[in-house]
C-alpha cells in the first residue's frame, strides 16, 4: 500500500515542476494513486471524495466573501481607505510606505484576500509612491508582502478552509478571532522596516492634513470600515452564522458600492458576478482535489507515520516547532494556501497538540507561514501581481523584498513561541477551552 503513496508524491512533484496548474496537479496523482489501490474504482472514488468535499454549510461563506470583495475592489473602497491612511500616518517620513501598509490591513480585512488588495490598493499605491520618488521595486515590496495581512486579520476565506481543515474543531469565529493580534503585528513589522528604508534613502514626507479635511475623509472612510464590525461584531453577538455574515457582507457591500459610493452600476454587476463565478471555481476545485488527495494520505496513514518519525527525531518542543515552520515555509513557496492547509493541517496538528499547542495558534502558525509564500517564488501569486502592476521584475524585487521576509519571519518566530499573541482575544471571548 505504500505503493500508492509513493505514486500520489512522484506524479504530484513531476506534474507541478511541468508547471501544471496545482488543482490539477493534486486530481491527476489522486486518480494515479487510487489506481494502485486494488478493488478502488479510480475515477468514481476520486469524484466522489471531491463532491464531498465541497458539501460543506461553511463553505458557502467563501463565494459570498468573494463577491464582497469584488464588489469592494470595484466600488473605490480601496481609495477612501487610503485617503483615511493618509490622514494617520502620511505626515512621517517615508509615509507613502506607511500609507500602503495600513490601507492593505484595513482593505485585506474587508476583502478578505490578499490579491484583491494587491490589485485594489497596488494599482492605485504604486504609481502614487513612482511619482514621489520612491524607488520601484521598494514601492511593490511594500506592497506585495502588506496584503498578505489581510489573510491574518478576519474575515478570511483560509480561515474557513483550515476551520474546516480540523474537521470543525476549530470554529470559524474562534480562528477569526486568533488573528486580530498576529495581523497587526506584522503590519507593525512592515512599518518598521518601511520606515527604516525611508531614513537610509531619504524617501519623503507625505501630506499634511488640516483637521477639517481628515474629519471629512475619515466619514468616508467610516462606511466600508463598519464591514468589518457587522460582520464580526454579528457573528460574535450570535446575530448571524459566519456563512449567514458572508450573505450580509455582500448586501452591504453592494449597497455601499452601489447607491452610497455609485461607483458600481447595475450594468457592471453580470461582470462581477461573473469575475466572483470563476474565482469561485477555482477556490472549490483546490478544495475538493485537496480533499480527495488528503483521503489518501489519511488511508495510508501519512499523517501519523509523519507525527511518529517527527517525534522520534527530538522531544525538544522547540526544535520541533522550528521544523514545522521550515517545512511549511518550503511548502508555501510552491503550492497555494487552500492544498496547502487542507494537506498538511491533518499531518501537523497531531504533532503540535501532542507538543501542547492550541489548535488555534497553530491555524495562525500555518496561515502566517503560508502567507510568506504568496510573495516567494515559483508560485507567489501577490509576488508576481505585484510586479505585474509595478511594471517591474521578479528579480529585481526580490533584491528589494527581503528586508520584509526578515521582519515577516521573525514576527512568525514571536508568534509561535508566544502563543498568547494568538490566544489572548479568543480566551477572553471564551472560545479557548
Amino acid at each position: 500500500m505504500e505503493f500508492a503513496v509513493l505514486v500520489l508524491v512522484v506524479s504530484f512533484v513531476v506534474l507541478l515542476v511541468l508547471n501544471v496548474p496545482v488543482a490539477f496537479c493534486m486530481g491527476i496523482a489522486t486518480v494515479l494513486a487510487f489506481l494502485t489501490m486494488p478493488d478502488m474504482p479510480a475515477f468514481v472514488a476520486v469524484a466522489h471524495k471531491i463532491a464531498t468535499g465541497i458539501d460543506s454549510f461553511a463553505l458557502l461563506a467563501i463565494p459570498f466573501f468573494i463577491l464582497s470583495g469584488q464588489l469592494m475592489g470595484h466600488g473605490g473602497i480601496a481609495r477612501r481607505l487610503i485617503d483615511f491612511a493618509n490622514v494617520l500616518v502620511g505626515r512621517f517620513r517615508g509615509g507613502l510606505a506607511f500609507v500602503n501598509v495600513l490601507t492593505c490591513m484595513l482593505f485585506g480585512a474587508i476583502s478578505g484576500s490578499a490579491t484583491a488588495a494587491v490589485s485594489s490598493v497596488g494599482g492605485f499605491m504604486i504609481p502614487l509612491m513612482n511619482r514621489m520618488g520612491y524607488h520601484r521595486d521598494f514601492n511593490a515590496s511594500v506592497t506585495i508582502t502588506a496584503a498578505t495581512t489581510g489573510l491574518l486579520i478576519p474575515p478570511s476565506n483560509v480561515m474557513i478552509v483550515y476551520s474546516l481543515a480540523t474537521g470543525g474543531a476549530v470554529s470559524i469565529a474562534a480562528i477569526f478571532m486568533a488573528g486580530f493580534l498576529p495581523g497587526v503585528l506584522v503590519g507593525l513589522a512592515l512599518i518598521f522596516v518601511s520606515a527604516c528604508i525611508s531614513v537610509i534613502h531619504n524617501y519623503g514626507k507625505g501630506e499634511t492634513f488640516v483637521l477639517k479635511e481628515g474629519l471629512v475623509r475619515l466619514l468616508r472612510a467610516i462606511p466600508a470600515m463598519l464591514l468589518v464590525l457587522i460582520v464580526i461584531g454579528g457573528i460574535l453577538l450570535g446575530w448571524f452564522t459566519p456563512t449567514e455574515a458572508s450573505a450580509v457582507a455582500v448586501l452591504y457591500s453592494l449597497f455601499l458600492a452601489v447607491i452610497v459610493y455609485r461607483e458600481v452600476k447595475i450594468r457592471d454587476l453580470p461582470k462581477i458576478l461573473l469575475q466572483c463565478g470563476v474565482t469561485t471555481s477555482v477556490v472549490f476545485l483546490l478544495i475538493g482535489t485537496s480533499m480527495a488527495m488528503s483521503w489518501v494520505l489519511a488511508s495510508e496513514n501519512v499523517p501519523q507515520d509523519i507525527s511518529a518519525s517527527l517525534l522520534g527525531l527530538t522531544s525538544n518542543k522547540f526544535l520541533l516547532l522550528l521544523m514545522i515552520n521550515a517545512i511549511l515555509l518550503v511548502v508555501g513557496t510552491f503550492m497555494d494556501m487552500t492544498p496547502a492547509i487542507l494537506i498538511f493541517t491533518p499531518i501537523f496538528l497531531p504533532i503540535v497538540e501532542k507538543l501542547g499547542l492550541h489548535a488555534l495558534h497553530f491555524g495562525i502558525i500555518m496561515i502566517m507561514n503560508l502567507c510568506i509564500g504568496l510573495c516567494t517564488p515559483p508560485v507567489g501569486t501577490c509576488l508576481f501581481l505585484g510586479c505585474g502592476i509595478a511594471e517591474t521584475t521578479v528579480t529585481r524585487v526580490m533584491r528589494h523584498i527581503f528586508p520584509f521576509f526578515v521582519a515577516m519571519v521573525i514576527t512568525l518566530l514571536i508568534c509561535t513561541f508566544v502563543p498568547e499573541i494568538s490566544l489572548w482575544i479568543p480566551d477572553k471571548l471564551g472560545f479557548v477551552k
